[in-house]
């Protein structure tokens, strides 16, 4: 295992994108918006670096540069969204007759496309445990090109061994690919642990207001980014002019966003551990044993702002996502707005029921994506809606609550 991150060895270009941009005179200090579908060129022949914009445009360059700065790798390969970079990375490294080793704990919308897109177009996969090496060798196959694994995994929170699960896959052949959407490369750097490849959707923490698709694919392989932009431009999955722009400004601020929220969720998490009728908590720094270890080693100033909570049961997580007032009920994480999700019938509805009780979805986990709000104005707001809950316990009663 590498040893931790140290904040004191991460320069200040990399804490605070865009002070890479050269100071010039008289030129703007924000990226200016370029939404033209196409470029003017010289002559037949001519090479300039913008043609038309499925290809390549400048605002989404000055993204893919600064993301790519984020993880001192080349510059990103930027999307549309985070499914649209998560399917260009499988045509870019799998077909048909290959095998995928994934994490049973990921997004639903991962595991939706491995089983329902890619399994009937001869891509097979088998989900397991990722946090446990040995069973992620043990599910190698010879036709294996890649393992997925997302950490801290959605919405379990559990943390798997990049350096191990790389060491798995290396000596298999196949290629590392880790969601670090949750952390972002301000709070992990999955490259440096011995991950190939970095995905992310940048909707969410990246680009933090709740106002941009979008998704990005790093790696230091360059010989892989340019397939990859190959492949984007064959299929127009390219993120937008506007919303490389917006995710931009969202950057400005996100190392200062995702410390506040990260600190307000070690808070939360705790505050939550102690409630009656709360059956389980699901945090890295409640984490014990090798996960705990791994959460210290692997994360750099913090562990996230999202938490997972059981309610112990349908209904009282249904009072629950019903009551809350400050809390809002929306299928996603990582703005500035503390959110509320419940993952059995959002997120994760489409994940076999059996995957899902695996990878401990039950149906009274619910995930909190906590925003800037203070932590009190937080936990008064859960406080209220755990107390209706407890009163709650039939269908008739909840109603009655409500």
């Amino acid at each position: 295992m590498s040893s931790p991150v140290s904040l004191d060895s991460l320069s200040p270009d990399i804490l605070c994108p865009g002070l890479g941009r050269p100071s010039i005179d008289g030129h703007p200090a924000v990226t200016p918006l370029v939404q033209s579908t196409t470029f003017s060129r010289e002559g037949i022949g001519s090479t300039c670096e913008h043609q038309y914009s499925r290809v390549s445009n400048p605002t989404v360059a000055e993204l893919e540069r600064v993301l790519g700065e984020l993880e001192a790798s080349p510059p990103a390969v930027t999307f549309s969204t985070g499914l649209a970079a998560e399917t260009a990375l499988f045509l870019s490294l799998v077909r048909a007759g290959d095998h995928v080793v994934c994490g049973q704990s990921v997004y639903g919308g991962t595991t939706r496309l491995l089983r329902q897109i890619l399994e009937p177009l001869g891509v097979s996969s088998t989900f397991v445990d990722a946090t446990c090496p040995d069973a992620v060798a043990r599910a190698i196959r010879p036709n294996t090109r890649l393992v997925f694994a997302e950490t801290p995994a959605n919405p379990s929170l559990e943390i798997c061994d990049i350096q191990a699960l790389a060491n798995v896959a290396h000596v298999a052949g196949a290629k590392l690919v880790v969601d670090n959407t949750f952390l972002t490369p301000i709070l992990q750097r999955p490259l440096d642990l011995g991950a190939d490849i970095v995905v992310y959707s940048t909707t969410k923490f990246i680009e933090g207001h709740s106002v941009a698709l979008g998704g990005s694919v790093t790696s230091r392989d360059a010989a892989f980014l340019e397939r990859l932009r190959f492949i984007r431009k064959c299929t127009g999955a390219i993120q937008t002019p506007f919303g490389a722009w917006l995710t931009l400004q969202g950057i400005r601020t996100l190392p200062l966003r995702i410390r506040h929220q990260s600190a307000t969720a070690g808070v939360i998490a705790d505050w939550l551990s102690r409630q009656p009728g709360i059956t389980r908590v699901n945090y890295p720094s409640l984490a014990q044993g090798e996960a705990r270890r791994l959460a210290h080693a692997q994360h750099i100033g913090g562990h996230g702002a999202v938490v997972s909570f059981d309610a112990g049961s349908l209904d009282a997580a249904r009072t629950i996502a019903t009551s809350v007032t400050l809390c809002r009920l929306a299928e996603h994480v990582g703005s500035v707005e503390t959110l509320l999700t419940h993952p059995a019938t959002m997120t994760h509805a489409d994940v076999p029921r059996e995957q899902r009780v695996q990878a401990g979805i039950t149906d009274g986990l619910l995930r909190l994506s906590v925003g800037l709000e203070p932590a009190q104005a937080i936990t008064d707001d859960l406080a209220c809606a755990l107390a209706k809950a407890a009163c709650c316990s039939s269908p008739a009663e909840v109603a009655a609550c409500l």
